[in-house]
């Protein structure tokens, strides 16, 4: 069914864009009118269930969410930083309480005290200066610093020039072969840097060797997981980095649309890019023949609504669609059947913005860098327990104990575990510092996960079974619903957690073992497949502090 929904969706390509118009239509009271579902059903021919089902999922569109004017982040560094209960209580003096929702990370992590509102995001000290009537303050009192460096090769963190010495290298792309640029991504050794590391060359020969007259390169901007901010930083920063490296896709496996689905929470990196973009038009290096090459190419800024699921990749293809974001079953893969059923290649922000590096250096100049089958450098995002958080550059095979001595300059309190990674990445507590080093392998090898590289702290006063039961209440929330072993998993793991915290229950371990094993084995995507890991984690080094909760 959803292969049908797929074609009827895209008979009007990416002009006339059904999501465009649910979130356009849910802008005014933060969701959409039953009224309004049947007619968007009944002008791209779907069932009314459709698009009802989509309007209904999103944080930015869903009925539950109807009148509310600003949102607290819910996001794990938040959380830990134990800075939100305050900030609810600030923002009631400006907001009635069924006024104020709740979401999940912002963006914010180096500051805490994260909110949402009229579409900006405000953290740190801006609540102090908060006033509904200072026009001045709104416009601008959202604006937030933080350090940025590296250690190693700045493939990344380079500043800026200007458009035409830095889109020098596509004039200079153009005059060469598709071939020959892959082949130098397939040198390079590039793996995506969403958290699967999966080869990037693999996806662009095997998306270039199906045959379509149309194709789409999209980047996967969703970044939802608690603690990240470096794909903010390069769509705020560095947005030619991205904005090339999908250019340069395009002319690889011959796509002529590039579609930069940003995730709602980020609106300033939703307004920097759509500017950038204009700028690239002007300049002559979008639309038809562009340069007398015989190259077609043109941007679309899709405006997400909310959902971390749509971090998933076929999750996102059909947000794009219109339709209700569920994780697509595997073959076919997005390279042979992705948006609106063409060839598509799907890659994160991180992963296009190391293209331009790649093919101005060489292949091989990339793949110098880094430590075995993990070239070139990472990302990563410190949180605010660090005494300098920020965003770091890093060549793979750095220490992790540098990264957070020599760059976050070590930690404000005691710290007993960070959560690398995201949500799903591994709890790796401080005594394993010293073992690991930013490579993929490093920290498989350890039973972790690099994933985004996003680095929470978990303090020695927080209680770790209060962060098990957020790590299960997120997944509950954020799960698309599609699979059993995820939606109902992630839910009684929630309940028991809650049991376990509020009564004199104890959670029963080979009960629990069954139900971890049931969600990693079962799920069809990585957010329920993923849960356990950290779970897991928790249970082998922090058993004596479990104890009490686990039997």
């Amino acid at each position: 069914m959803s292969f049908n929904i797929s074609e009827l969706s895209g008979r009007k390509g990416l002009s006339e864009n059904l999501f465009e118009k649910i979130g356009e239509a849910a802008r005014e009271t933060g969701t959409v009118s039953v009224e309004e579902t049947e007619r968007l059903a009944r002008e791209f021919l779907i069932g009314h269930a459709n698009t009802y089902g989509t309007a209904s999922f999103y944080d930015f569109t869903r009925p539950e969410n109807k009148g509310k004017k600003a949102y607290v982040c819910e996001g794990s560094a938040c959380m830990c930083a134990g800075t939100q209960d305050e900030l609810r209580n600030e923002l009631k003096t400006h907001f009635q309480e069924d006024e104020i929702g709740s979401m999940y990370c912002l963006g914010r992590c180096h500051e805490n005290k994260a909110f949402f509102y009229e579409g900006k995001n405000y953290s740190g000290d801006a609540i102090e200066r908060f006033n509904l009537k200072d026009e001045k303050m709104l416009e601008s009192g959202n604006q937030d610093t933080y350090h940025v460096g590296h250690l190693g090769t700045p493939v990344l963190t380079t500043p800026f020039t200007d458009i035409n010495t830095y889109y020098a290298l596509f004039k200079s792309a153009l005059n060469q072969s598709p071939e020959a640029l892959l082949a130098e991504l397939k040198t390079s050794g590039l793996r995506g840097r969403g958290g699967a590391g999966f080869p990037t060359a693999f996806k662009f020969e095997s998306c270039r060797n199906t045959p379509s007259e149309t194709k789409f390169v999209v980047c996967n901007a969703d970044e939802g997981d608690p603690g990240a901010y470096s794909d903010r930083y390069l769509l705020e920063q560095q947005p030619h980095s991205v904005l090339l490296g999908m250019m340069l896709a395009g002319y690889i496996i011959g796509a002529e649309w590039g579609v930069l689905y940003i995730r709602g929470e980020y609106p300033e990196s939703i307004a920097i890019c759509e500017a950038e973009i204009i700028k690239l038009h002007t300049s002559g290096l979008l639309g038809e023949n562009i340069l007398g090459s015989g190259f077609n190419f043109q941007f679309k800024v899709i405006h997400a609504q909310g959902a971390y699921i749509c971090g998933e990749e076929t999750a996102l293809l059909s947000s794009i669609e219109g339709q209700r974001p569920e994780v697509r079953v595997r073959p076919p893969y997005p390279a042979q059947v992705g948006l609106f059923n063409k060839p598509t290649v799907v890659n994160n922000v991180e992963t296009l913005a190391c293209i331009p590096f790649i093919l101005r250096e060489g292949g091989a100049a990339f793949a110098a860098i880094g430590k075995g089958k993990s070239t070139g450098t990472k990302l990563i995002s410190l949180d605010s327990f660090f005494n300098r958080p920020g965003i770091y550059e890093v060549d793979m095979g750095t220490p992790l104990q540098v990264v957070i001595e020599t760059l976050g300059q070590g930690f404000k309190k005691d710290i007993k575990a960070m959560h690398i990674g995201g949500p799903l990445g591994g709890l790796v507590p401080v005594h394993k510092i010293n073992d690991l080093n930013i490579t993929f392998e490093s920290f498989q090898e350890n039973g972790f996960l690099l994933g985004h590289a996003s680095v929470v702290c978990i303090p020695q006063t927080f209680p770790l079974i209060k962060y098990l039961h957020h790590l299960f209440e997120f997944t509950a929330h954020e799960s698309c619903g599609k699979c059993f072993p995820c939606r109902l998993g992630s839910t009684r793991g929630k309940e028991m957690f809650d049991k376990a915290i509020h009564s004199n229950y104890k959670i029963d371990r080979t009960l629990l073992n069954d139900l971890l094993e049931t969600m990693e084995i079962g799920s069809l995507c990585a957010l329920g497949g993923g849960l356990p890991l950290p779970i897991k984690n928790a249970l082998m080094y922090f058993e004596q502090e479990l104890k009490e909760y686990v039997a």
